[in-house]
């Protein structure tokens, strides 16, 4: 079980909140892994395959070089999927049928950060360098996975990043509080010694084309993210006071790393009410940075049903439980809705700033053979609120006149050269599943370009 700051300590600051699991908690842990009869944890949850219950029986033993020679062969960065994974993997533990899962990614956590304390985690030079030579477009857990794979294979690889720093969603995305970015730029300095060269504030398409990138690099991976924001259009949008989640996260985030110097006044919670929409991870995040800017209130709604508190028949273990999760951040003091709906945004008196929401209740019926969220009426209502952040998701890549007519195959290739991966390629997801994505777009390519390679 996970431990974690105090609340009165941790709004304070925005250093991590979960602590490094203790060694007496993770030992009964994996004696318990031992238990299992058939493990379903590395096929049916973890996208990485990562062979979790080999690892767990080498952590048991403290054989530590061998539990993260068996994570990494697998796993590209156990150290961020370690404190930003839901665990898929514990959906499908054995033990979870009955009882609680196994964590295994606390116990991947310690592996990894094991390693580091033993000074295991040492640059990995590949065996000899191919006549390769890959640019990849994009920073973030796909990106840096695809990079990694291809330089430990030998291939000349070059990261590129359109802002200040390399991490993507990694960086400005998460709140510190969830990933330290001292663990980000801890890996970097790692890849950068292994040979993989990163450049940063290059916009690609602007300050260097797709077109001499396609010239200069004999491949071309494209791992952009998918960045185009969901947006609620609804009377009253334009009114000041209303943010998307992630611009507002990525502020703090920079304030945070000293990018910026101040935060402006429109994104500061400090002494507002504060409205989130959408029941995410990121409007989690939201919750917990709005807290610790110092809001008088936060609420968060959800047009979706309350899930349940246990799975419900027709989510059987081994699938993932959809049951209610309430993160470290809702505990910290939030009000939670769940089947509302936005009618409108409300301006104040002078008619330029939000200042409440308007609000309709729903009940979730079957509409041509699907579920639809029906008005419930008379149920309306206003939320007061100084400033509202959208945290709906995500529809895609931001809008690139490169992609445009350019078809995806299933191996992730564009075309001659070019390739697309993680949420680029398949849609806003988890960062785990990105990681994954990387890894299989990379082998595609060496398999396209230098086969004998697949030896080393």
């Amino acid at each position: 079980m996970s431990e974690y700051r105090p609340i009165s300590q941790r709004l304070t600051d925005y250093k991590p909140v979960e602590l490094r699991p203790t060694g007496i908690y993770l030992n009964s842990e994996l004696a318990r892994c031992q238990d299992c009869g058939i493990p379903f944890c590395h096929s049916m949850g973890c996208s990485l395959y990562n062979v979790i219950p080999e690892i767990n029986t080498e952590a048991r033993f403290g054989r530590w070089p061998m539990a993260l020679a068996k994570l990494l062969e697998t796993s590209p960065f156990p150290e961020f999927t370690a404190r930003v994974c839901p665990a898929l993997c514990e959906g499908s533990c054995v033990q979870g049928i009955h009882e609680e899962p196994v964590p295994s990614r606390l116990i991947e956590w310690e592996v990894i950060e094991k390693g580091f304390d033993l000074g295991l985690m040492r640059p990995r030079q590949p065996q000899e360098r191919l006549d390769l030579k890959v640019a990849v477009v994009g920073s973030g857990p796909a990106g840096l996975s695809a990079a990694l794979f291809l330089n430990r294979v030998g291939a000349k690889v070059t990261v590129y990043e359109r802002d200040l720093k390399c991490g993507g969603f990694l960086r400005y995305g998460i709140p510190d509080f969830k990933l330290d970015k001292d663990i980000i730029d801890r890996r970097l300095k790692l890849m950068e010694e292994e040979g993989v060269g990163f450049e940063t504030n290059v916009e690609i398409g602007q300050d260097i084309s797709f077109k001499l990138l396609t010239s200069r690099y004999d491949a071309l991976i494209l791992a952009i993210g998918a960045r185009a924001k969901r947006d609620l259009v609804v009377p009253g949008r334009d009114l000041m006071g209303i943010h998307f989640a992630t611009d507002y996260l990525t502020v703090q985030n920079k304030i945070n790393s000293g990018e910026l110097e101040q935060i402006p006044p429109s994104f500061s919670a400090s002494g507002k009410k504060v409205v989130v929409i959408g029941g995410g991870d990121t409007g989690s995040d939201c919750v917990g940075t709005a807290l610790r800017q110092g809001a008088i209130k936060v609420s968060q709604l959800e047009i979706m049903p309350k899930p349940p508190l246990t799975r419900n028949p027709d989510n059987p273990w081994p699938q993932w439980p959809r049951t209610l999760r309430t993160s470290t951040s809702h505990e910290e003091g939030c009000d939670r809705y769940w089947n509302i709906n936005t009618l409108e945004f409300l301006a104040s008196a002078d008619g330029t700033k939000v200042c409440a929401l308007s609000l309709q209740e729903v009940d979730w019926q079957l509409k041509d053979g699907r579920p639809a969220p029906i008005p419930k009426p008379g149920s309306e209502f206003q939320l007061e609120a100084d400033l509202v952040l959208l945290a709906m998701g995500f529809t895609g890549p931001e809008p690139i006149s490169y992609l445009e007519g350019k078809k995806l195959d299933p191996l992730g290739r564009l075309g001659p050269k070019v390739y697309l991966c993680g949420d680029a390629a398949n849609g806003p997801s988890l960062v785990v599943r990105a990681m994954a994505s990387g890894l299989n777009v990379a082998r595609t390519l060496l398999d396209d370009f230098a086969p004998l390679a697949l030896a080393l």
